[in-house]
């Protein structure tokens, strides 16, 4: 309510829009970055109404898009806010504001699963696993763009229509909704015996069956079935941040010349020293402003949920902390 006085660096923007994303609070726990109330919704649409003296990238009216940084003092959700000119790049201005806050976060962990951690390029194979989910549905979008042909996994009848309605059409859609269907056997007998290049996983079996107790852990392949679907060269990139390889799981992985790499989208965030994060904020902008110009020329076409008005965030947030949300959730201001 009482904003202070904008820095030389600082950008004052009218939020339009803000997304919701789920808050890692072990990972926050873990960089000394955990308080008793968190701020909700870090990736934002909205106006410019003032500029710092030194800000170079913006001036009043201009339209914007960014992530604030993970250790933000303030919430998207606000009707103003002070953000660092490095954390927001130009909206197009045919992109709605709704689906440039729904889409930037997800559009950065495309990027770099399939840019920075595994090239992905022309005539290579790619198993997005639960390819229905907002995150899924731009990693399809992005290897298909990129050349690649892409199998994908479907958790219910709806996903795996959906995934069958995707333009252009993804090679193989995968139904594992009711445990029969073999993922590892499926993605062998579409690549011709010779395995997946890039695999995305939305994270993975790490037990026997019995061990595991929720439901949504019955649909997630076991990581021995992901080592067997790899080919020669492969890379797994992978979102289970307790994955653990038994020496068996080593020796597979290196017969096959294959990669592991963790999927984490806030490494654009983590450097601990001051010149390593301002180089890694600069290496973001182009990424942010790819996926602004592919959801311009329609590229990227995003899973969201209907906008949600500002008095239905609370309960829209405790969903999405619940992981129960099939779309992204976006709150119009």
């Amino acid at each position: 309510e009482n904003l202070p006085p904008t820095r030389d660096n600082d950008v004052k923007v009218q939020v339009r829009a803000c997304a919701l994303s789920w808050i890692d609070t072990k990972l926050l726990s873990e960089i000394k970055l955990e308080k008793e109330l968190l701020p909700v919704g870090r990736e934002i649409s909205g106006v410019v109404l003032e500029v710092g003296r030194k800000v170079t990238f913006f001036q009043p009216d201009d339209e914007v898009v960014g992530i604030l940084p993970l250790d933000s003092e303030e919430s998207g959700l606000c009707e103003v806010i002070l953000v660092h000119e490095h954390y927001l790049v130009r909206k197009p201005e045919k992109v709605c504001w709704v689906e440039a806050a729904g889409t930037v976060r997800d559009g950065v962990r495309a990027y770099t699963a399939l840019h920075y951690l595994s090239q992905v390029s022309p005539g290579k194979t790619v198993l997005v696993m639960d390819g229905a989910s907002p995150f899924g549905t731009i990693a399809i979008q992005l290897a298909q763009h990129r050349g690649a042909k892409v199998i994908s996994t479907a958790y219910s009848l709806e996903d795996k229509l959906y995934l069958e309605r995707l333009r252009p059409p993804v090679a193989r859609v995968i139904d594992v909704s009711n445990g029969k269907i073999d993922v590892a056997e499926s993605c062998l007998e579409e690549t011709g015996g010779l395995g997946v290049d890039i695999v995305l996983d939305a994270g993975v079996k790490l037990y026997s069956a019995e061990d595991e107790s929720t439901s949504k852990s019955q649909l997630l392949p076991h990581k021995h079935d992901i080592i067997t679907l790899l080919g020669v060269g492969g890379h797994w990139i992978t979102t289970e941040k307790n994955l653990q390889l038994d020496p068996p799981d080593s020796l597979s992985l290196f017969l096959k010349g294959a990669t592991v790499s963790f999927l984490n989208d806030e490494i654009w965030n983590l450097s601990n020293i001051q010149q390593g994060k301002y180089l890694y904020i600069l290496l973001m902008i182009p990424i942010l402003e790819d996926i602004m110009e592919k959801l311009s020329s329609s590229i990227f076409r995003p899973q969201l949920d209907e906008p949600i008005p500002l008095y239905e965030a609370k309960v829209s947030m405790e969903i999405v902390q619940k992981n129960q949300a099939r779309k992204r959730q976006v709150i119009q201001f």
